[in-house]
């Protein structure tokens, strides 16, 4: 049977034409016309949203794979997705659910819940595509899982509009937030958007719940120390607590730049922690992902085969007593 549900932050317009006000594009639709997002449709001047409780993906996580390394450490989460993206990335590392109709289930609410409680999960991570697209169906079940003692975990691109987003998080647990590059160039030429919605959504977030941030290092695009200098510095001025994740690319969907060297992401990690107190580089096996105390550095979280808490007692480090952002 259809789900599909008329869709939120829309308004009708002549001719039986809608605007989207969901994210930052406000798509103008005809009828019987798609929005960039391929998830949302004008039908006889009505918005509908066309993947509400269809997944295409499913399975347990360890969080850190979010990436989320300073929310619950060492736990599981159950991870969701579905399909469509309001962004364009040349590079899209999930393509096949972004970009195309995979396969889909549809799992009832309550069933997903018992999923979310099983396997020691903590919650559920909205992931996999963007789920700004699934909005309508994650604000039903964040609000569920919140009921149910669970925690929400949201993993954006952060091109959302204040509003809807104002809606949502106060269900929202824990959100990685992709900034793509720290130039609306960079945004308009390889991502068809624009960065100023994604800084305000940071900004935003940041005040409401616990925010990490991941950028996908791409050799010669967006990896020279001058971006890895402004970025740092515009994240440290909001909070230099906010852990950076910098992530080594491969080559995916329309990108075909060899992958992101060792030593590219070496020396922007080491420009980064000029700034930052928490820089991790991803997508690189065998590196020190370890967390160390700012101010002693001191080892707090050994991450290894298993991830081990070693020098963190009562949220503060046990070598020196200083204050560390961490939830667990």
């Amino acid at each position: 049977m259809s789900r599909f549900r008329e869709g939120l932050y829309y308004e009708k317009l002549k001719n039986k034409k809608v605007r989207c006000n969901l994210c930052p594009h406000k798509c103008i639709l005809k009828d019987g016309q798609l929005g960039i997002c391929n998830g949302r449709q004008n039908k006889h001047g009505i918005l509908y949203t066309l993947n509400y409780g269809k997944i295409s993906s499913y399975t347990y996580d360890p969080i850190e794979k979010k990436p989320l390394y300073h929310f619950y450490p060492s736990s599981n989460i159950f991870s969701i997705g579905t399909f469509g993206c309001n962004l364009r990335c040349s590079f899209c590392q999930n393509w096949e659910i972004a970009h195309s109709q995979p396969s889909i289930v549809e799992i009832s609410d309550e069933d997903i819940i018992k999923l979310a409680k099983s396997n020691s999960s903590i919650g559920i991570a909205y992931t996999y595509n963007e789920p700004t697209i699934w909005y309508e169906y994650i604000l039903n079940m964040a609000e569920k899982i919140k009921k149910e003692g669970l925690k929400n975990i949201y993993i954006t691109n952060g091109y959302i509009e204040k509003e809807p987003l104002e809606e949502l998080l106060p269900y929202i647990d824990a959100m990685n937030i992709d900034l793509k590059a720290i130039d609306d160039e960079f945004y308009k030429e390889i991502c068809k958007g624009h960065i100023n919605p994604v800084l305000e959504t940071v900004e935003l977030a940041q005040k409401k719940t616990a925010v990490e941030i991941t950028t996908l290092l791409i050799e010669g695009m967006n990896d020279s120390m001058e971006k890895i200098r402004e970025i740092s510095k515009w994240i440290s001025s909001i909070d230099k607590d906010i852990p950076l994740h910098l992530t080594r690319y491969y080559p995916a969907f329309k990108m075909n730049i060899p992958p992101t060297s060792y030593d590219s992401l070496l020396k922007a990690k080491e420009e980064a922690e000029k700034y930052l107190n928490y820089v991790y580089i991803g997508n690189v096996w065998g590196i020190d992902v370890n967390t160390y105390c700012p101010k002693c550095n001191k080892k707090l979280i050994e991450r290894s085969n298993k991830v081990k808490l070693t020098g963190i007692e009562n949220g503060r480090c046990i070598n020196c007593n200083y204050s560390i952002n961490l939830k667990h």
